[in-house]
């Protein structure tokens, strides 16, 4: 049974072409590149080029302003709480409900210990309210920390115009955006229009570079504490030895991220639409969360009211299918997903979300079987629902009653 991979936000494939770009330095080019001897120039050399590389992806003119890290997650550990740890006279912070755990569980860390979070709603499309963030900012604002694109919903935030209206309002406040679902799919330019971006997080495996490999976009002059500490590597901002094949690996992907960038994208897009069309014209009573927002063109997450989400994965998983509930760090909770929960998707669906996200590596003979596959899934799991009416292939006229008491 062929697997159709469809979880690319979770994590990608490693590319052919960034595998064959990191064997050397496992093999040849194994050194320390902070060694001295001639062998570990090569090392050296290969980090920088890498640095640079990516710098010039992310339109940053000094390549000394991207840190290598291990992961997203420390990414955004190092830029909140190297951020609150170098400024300790201002005690808020600024970020949104609907944040991936490596920024909302930190926040909330913060806050049980003495510090003010305004954790900003959204809207039911998944937007955010521009009038409320600025009126959010304070005198004593620290830091705003609000991703560029929802890992499960797709839906992105206007970085550029929050960016600009927090720095209109104080200069001094910190600005950092987690961008770990939209660099290799959403154009980014630090030096122009993400100018009054501060911090940015993303990392490697969710655009085909492995796993183990981070960045952390450092614009000069952001006041923010090293967070591992215990080396001179990373001009001190980021203690232990570099890991050279993974950091050639991440400019080798991004590099290919910018090859025919449009095209991809068009073409991904099309995909998902296609599918999206498919199922809401199949499946009854099934709502496309987002869907009235700007959207990665990758992402769809679609709710089936009166259906666990789980079952249908077990299903999906059956047929050769591999998606989501959600988050890749929650997927394993029954918990209904907190970014669902906030953008007030009805109980009768939020516990029957399933996101599908694609890569290059999709085709329209996936989406097909997608489509051939998935209704009958939530068919046949409806028919075992008490909340469901097989006669007419409705929800039962007390449905609603029926969940409430159940809850």
């Amino acid at each position: 049974m062929r697997t159709i991979y469809a979880d690319n936000n979770a994590t990608t494939r490693i590319a052919p072409e960034v595998y064959q770009a990191m064997i050397p330095f496992f093999t040849e080019n194994y050194f320390n590149p902070s060694s001295m001897y001639e062998p570990a120039q090569n090392t050296a050399v290969a980090v920088a080029r890498a640095r640079e590389g990516i710098a010039g992806y992310l339109g940053v003119n000094d390549p000394k302003q991207i840190l290598f890290t291990s992961c997203a997650t420390e990414s955004n550990n190092t830029a909140i709480l190297g951020a609150a740890k170098a400024n300790p006279n201002r005690r808020h912070i600024i970020t949104t409900a609907v944040e991936h755990p490596a920024v909302l569980e930190v926040c909330k860390d913060l806050q049980r210990n003495g510090y003010e979070v305004t954790f900003l709603p959204v809207d039911g499309d998944g937007n955010l309210d521009v009038r409320a963030f600025v009126r959010a900012l304070r005198a004593d604002t620290l830091l705003v920390t609000i991703m560029h694109a929802n890992n499960e919903t797709g839906v992105i935030f206007p970085i550029k115009q929050l960016s600009r209206l927090a720095k209109e309002t104080d200069p001094s406040i910190i600005f950092h955006t987690d961008a770990t679902q939209s660099v290799g799919k959403l154009p980014i330019d630090l030096g122009e229009d993400y100018r009054h971006v501060d911090l940015l997080s993303f990392s490697g495996h969710k655009l085909h570079a492995p796993k183990g490999i981070g960045a952390l976009f450092f614009r000069r002059g952001t006041r923010c504490r090293p967070f591992m500490i215990g080396g001179h590597q990373e001009e001190g901002r980021r203690a232990g030895t570099e890991n050279v094949p993974y950091i050639v690996g991440l400019a080798k992907a991004l590099a290919l991220a910018m090859e025919n960038h449009e095209e991809q994208e068009t073409r991904i897009r099309q995909l998902r639409d296609h599918l999206q069309q498919a199922l809401e014209q199949k499946i009854p009573h099934a709502q496309v969360t987002g869907k009235a927002a700007p959207r990665l063109a990758n992402t769809l997450n679609i709710s089936c009211h009166y259906v666990e989400g789980e079952g249908m994965l077990y299903q999906l998983s059956a047929h050769g299918i591999c998606a989501s509930s959600g988050s890749a760090c929650t997927s394993g909770s029954l918990e209904p997903s907190h970014v669902l929960k906030a953008m007030n998707v009805p109980f009768a669906a939020v516990h029957g979300s399933v996101r599908f996200s694609f890569s290059r590596y999709n085709t329209q003979e996936d989406i097909d079987h997608i489509i051939e596959v998935f209704p009958g899934i939530v068919a046949n799991l409806r028919k075992l629902s008490p909340y469901w009416d097989n006669t007419s292939n409705m929800p039962q006229p007390n449905a609603e009653d029926l969940l409430q008491r159940n809850r």
